[in-house]
């Protein structure tokens, strides 16, 4: 069924132009649609329909796990002085965000783990974070509406983030008339030459990688195991994670595998896994949501995501552009953290692509962005979220 409704969303995302045009991803287009029937189903029917989920939470840990196969130190020390600023300015930002979305929801006089859910949990985040944490949140707090809410955050964020990052970019660019010096054109036929010149991948290369995959999640297991015994509980996929990321960058590439090749980080076949895990996890996610649950939290939620969008809008103009260095590079670097704030990585490359097709390509936003988005957020945020929750 969600493989099924993963094409619905890539046939909306193709006829219906809005969609493309703000990259909505097809995995929220499908799902939203199917939930959206479902919630009408049961408003005219009183029928419930409700799905096993045991594979979506096998996915999520794939998905996690790729993130750690894929994380090379190496390519950090590339970003410099600038990745350092972006860094930890995001972690300020991420910290602000459950700090906004906590006193907010304390207005309407809701539990704080409600702003919780709709701050760096589900918006700098994203759906699969969101969908992560809510099972705990809803465990630890008696939330039952945990993931209807972290979801129903999530794809709003999403939509506001693939609406801000552009205009933002656009903003920047005319007030302090900038210009970039490279032609976008050349390099998106670089591009596509060196994607031609690679060989398709083979069967022993995709078993490769999901070999590499499989021992970093038995580590993961084992660690979660170890963390459990001191009484700190974290969700599986981030010990997972963390797996990957030390064992991708402590085994040496002259290390004997019984594959006789390298360790598969940033290969296509890790990257096909990737894909598949998380469209599927999403999709998966999205089309379960209870929407009628929502009827009278709405309020609340609009509310905290209007104070976010404001949040996030005066942290990129006024403190990210300036900090960057006020240049082109700093605008497209903008536009890409607009899409960081309350989207995901896939809305930050999308807006940044979308700025450089029409003003110029950015190399420094296209080094940087990536390796906060892909590297650290998943990392500070499985610090921040605990620590907040232990406050409540």
């Amino acid at each position: 069924m969600g493989i099924i409704v993963l094409f619905i969303g890539r046939r909306l995302n193709q006829v219906i132009g809005f969609l493309k045009e703000f990259s909505i991803p097809e995995p929220v287009s499908g799902g939203i649609l199917v939930s959206g029937l479902l919630a009408l189903l049961f408003a005219f029917t009183a029928i419930e329909v409700q799905f096993d989920l045991t594979a979506r939470d096998a996915l999520l840990v794939y998905f996690f796990t790729t993130i750690g196969v894929n994380a090379s130190l190496k390519d950090l020390l590339k970003g410099g002085k600038p990745l350092v600023i972006l860094l930890a300015i995001t972690i300020f930002f991420m910290v602000m965000q459950n700090v906004v979305g906590v006193s907010v929801a304390s207005l309407f006089g809701l539990e704080p783990v409600f702003g919780l859910l709709s701050g760096s949990i589900s918006l700098i985040g994203g759906h699969g974070t969101a969908i992560a944490w809510a099972p705990k949140v809803a465990e630890e707090f008696g939330l039952e509406s945990a993931m209807e809410i972290g979801i129903a955050s999530a794809t709003f964020g999403l939509i506001l983030a693939s609406l801000m990052g552009g205009p933002i970019a656009k903003y920047l660019i005319k007030k302090h008339k900038l210009s970039s010096g490279q032609n976008q054109t050349g390099l998106g036929q670089g591009q596509t030459e060196d994607r031609k010149g690679k060989a398709a991948m083979t069967s022993f290369e995709f078993l490769d990688a999901v070999l590499a995959i499989h021992i970093c999640i038995i580590v993961g297991v084992m660690l979660d195991e170890a963390i459990a015994q001191t009484g700190l509980q974290l969700p599986l996929f981030v010990s997972c994670l963390f797996a990957g990321i030390v064992i991708t960058n402590l085994v040496p590439n002259t290390y004997p595998r019984i594959s006789g090749t390298k360790w598969p980080t940033r290969t296509a076949a890790v990257s096909l896994i990737a894909d598949i895990a998380l469209s599927t996890f999403l999709v998966m996610s999205l089309m379960s949501m209870q929407l009628w649950t929502l009827i009278d939290l709405a309020g609340p939620i609009f509310a905290i995501l209007a104070m976010q969008l404001l949040l996030a809008v005066l942290i990129n103009i006024f403190v990210v552009f300036p900090a960057m260095g006020k240049t082109y590079d700093a605008a497209v670097v903008c536009a890409g953290f607009g899409g960081i704030s309350l989207g995901s990585t896939p809305t930050a490359m999308a807006n940044m692509s979308a700025v450089s097709n029409k003003y110029g390509y950015s190399a420094q936003a296209f080094i940087i962005v990536p390796l906060v988005c892909a590297f650290f957020i998943d990392l500070a945020n499985a610090l921040i979220i605990p620590y907040f929750m232990s406050l409540f």
